[in-house]
């Protein structure tokens, strides 16, 4: 019995440190600190308790609801634009992919003072990886794509 009662007296102790007194200082330089400590120099904050609120599953009662054919209509327009996002993506991909071959195929070379051809390899690297990073980046716009399209209902 006496464990009970010590529980609900140290329950009633914790919900006191819930409600800390609020301390402002600001020093010489103008840098303010907050503290649930007195502080020299602090001045105690006075504040109001946060406004609550019901949770309203439901939503508000005013809001708008559209039937059945309008969100059809718009589920389909939605399809329709998701599609042709996809189709101009796997374009630009193929471009990505037709972009890297040539780029493969093509070093980078420069003539040094005594004439001679030499390959940028930096350069080369360089374009190659740029190539390799636009296709990389039209391949997840294109999963993105198919994951939304596939989300429709």
């Amino acid at each position: 019995m006496k464990s009970i009662y010590l529980f609900v007296l140290l329950c009633l102790s914790m919900t006191s440190l819930a409600q800390a007194d609020i301390y402002k200082r600001v020093d010489a330089n103008g840098h303010v600190t907050y503290s649930s400590e007195p502080l020299k120099g602090a001045k105690k904050l006075s504040l109001e308790p946060l406004p609550t609120m019901q949770s309203t599953r439901s939503g508000p009662k005013d809001f708008p609801k559209v039937d059945n054919q309008t969100q059809k209509n718009r589920d389909t327009a939605r399809r329709a634009i998701l599609e042709d996002e996809l189709a101009s993506e796997e374009k630009l991909l193929a471009e990505a992919r037709q972009s890297l071959s040539e780029a493969e195929s093509n070093p980078e070379t420069y003539k040094g003072k005594d004439g001679k051809t030499y390959r940028n390899v930096a350069k080369y690297d360089e374009k190659v990886k740029a190539a390799r990073d636009d296709i990389d980046a039209h391949e997840k716009n294109i999963e993105a794509l198919k994951t939304e399209i596939s989300n429709l209902h």
